[in-house]
C-alpha cells in the first residue's frame, strides 16, 4: 500500500485536470452517503466521509480535537472496489484543500460573469490561499486577487505570498471591505464566521458569491439580504440542507423558501437548469463539501502516481 504526502497530492492535482475530473464526476455520479459525525467528547469530533463507484472506494477520516497541536487532521484511504484491498493512504488536508477550491472555481465557470476579472477572497486562513489559486487558474482573464482578513497582517502576508507566485494579490485594509465587495465580480468567503461578514447591501448586480467556510447550522458568512437577492446553487442538496447555516437560518425564518435553490452542482453541469441567466443576476454557490470530490481527487492521484 502506497502512502502519498501533502506535496505529492498537490503535485498530482493540477487545477485544470482536477476541475475536468470533478466536472465528469458530478455528471456521472457515485454512491455518496451523507457524512457520519460522531462526538468523541463534548469538544472532540470525528467525521467519516465515504464514497464509491465501480472501481474505487474512498473514505476520509477527519478529527477535530480543539486541544491538540493540530486541531483538525484528515486522512484518506483508497480501496480497490473489486477486491477490497487497500491501495493507498493520502494526506487528507491536501486532498480537501485542493478539491474544495477546484469545485468552487468549477462552479464559478458557470455562475460568474465571463468577464469578471476581480476576485475578492474574504478570509486569510489555510483554505483562503487555495481558493485564490484555484479561481486564478481557472479564470485566465483575472486582473486582481483581493484579500481581506480580520487580521490585517494575515491578509497582507497572503497577498505577498500570491504575488511571489506570480498572481495579482492585493491586501484590502480592514475598513475597505464594503468597497472591495462592490468592485469584485467574484466574492469568495472562506472563513469560520458565525456572524455575517459580507452584507447584501454591498453587492452590485452581477456579483457571484462563493461560500465555502460555513459548515454548521450556527455559522454565517453572509446576511439574509445577500441570500434573498441571489440565485442559489448548492454542491449537494443533502449536505447543504443538513449543515449550511447560510441557507438554513434564512429558510427557518421564511426569508427564502426551498424554491430559491435553483439546484445542485450535478444538475447544473448536466444542463438540467441554466447557470447565470443575466449579466445583472447575483448568483451564490454554497459548498459544504462532498465525498464525491474526495473520490475524484484520490482517483486522479492514483492514476498519476501509481506505477
Amino acid at each position: 500500500m502506497r502512502v502519498f504526502d501533502a506535496s505529492q497530492v498537490h503535485a498530482a492535482l493540477p487545477w485544470a485536470a482536477l476541475a475536468d475530473a470533478l466536472h465528469a464526476a458530478f455528471v456521472r455520479g457515485a454512491e455518496v452517503p451523507l457524512r457520519h459525525v460522531h462526538a468523541l467528547s463534548r469538544s472532540d469530533v470525528m467525521l467519516l466521509m465515504p464514497a464509491w463507484d465501480e472501481r474505487l472506494i474512498v473514505t476520509k477520516l477527519v478529527t477535530a480535537i480543539p486541544g491538540a497541536p493540530s486541531t483538525v487532521c484528515a486522512t484518506v484511504l483508497a480501496v480497490d472496489r473489486a477486491t477490497g484491498h487497500p491501495l493507498a493512504v493520502l494526506d487528507g488536508e491536501a486532498v480537501t484543500l485542493r478539491r474544495t477550491a477546484a469545485t468552487s472555481a468549477l462552479a464559478a465557470r458557470h455562475l460568474a460573469r465571463p468577464e469578471a476579472d476581480t476576485v475578492l477572497v474574504v478570509g486569510a486562513g489555510r483554505l483562503a490561499a487555495w481558493m485564490a489559486r484555484a479561481h486564478a487558474a481557472l479564470r485566465p482573464g483575472l486582473a486582481r486577487l483581493l484579500v481581506w482578513g480580520r487580521r490585517g497582517e494575515a491578509a497582507t502576508q497572503l497577498a505577498q505570498t500570491l504575488q511571489s507566485e506570480g498572481l495579482p494579490g492585493y491586501a484590502v485594509p480592514e475598513g475597505e471591505l464594503p468597497a472591495a465587495v462592490r468592485c469584485a465580480g467574484i466574492v469568495c468567503c472562506a472563513t469560520t464566521a458565525v456572524d455575517p461578514v459580507v452584507y447584501g447591501a454591498w453587492l452590485t448586480p452581477g456579483t457571484h458569491l462563493d461560500l465555502v467556510g460555513g459548515f454548521r447550522h450556527d455559522m454565517r458568512e453572509v446576511d439574509d439580504e445577500a441570500v434573498a437577492r441571489a440565485r442559489i446553487v448548492v454542491d449537494t442538496h443533502a449536505g447543504a440542507l443538513a449543515e449550511a447555516g447560510d441557507l438554513l437560518q434564512p429558510l427557518q425564518r421564511g426569508v427564502i423558501t426551498n424554491d430559491a435553490i435553483a439546484g445542485d452542482l450535478a444538475g447544473l453541469l448536466r444542463g438540467a437548469f441554466p447557470g447565470r441567466r443575466r449579466d445583472d443576476e447575483i448568483t451564490l454557490f454554497k459548498s459544504v463539501g462532498t465525498a464525491l470530490e474526495d473520490l475524484t481527487a484520490a482517483r486522479l492521484v492514483l492514476q498519476t502516481l501509481q506505477p
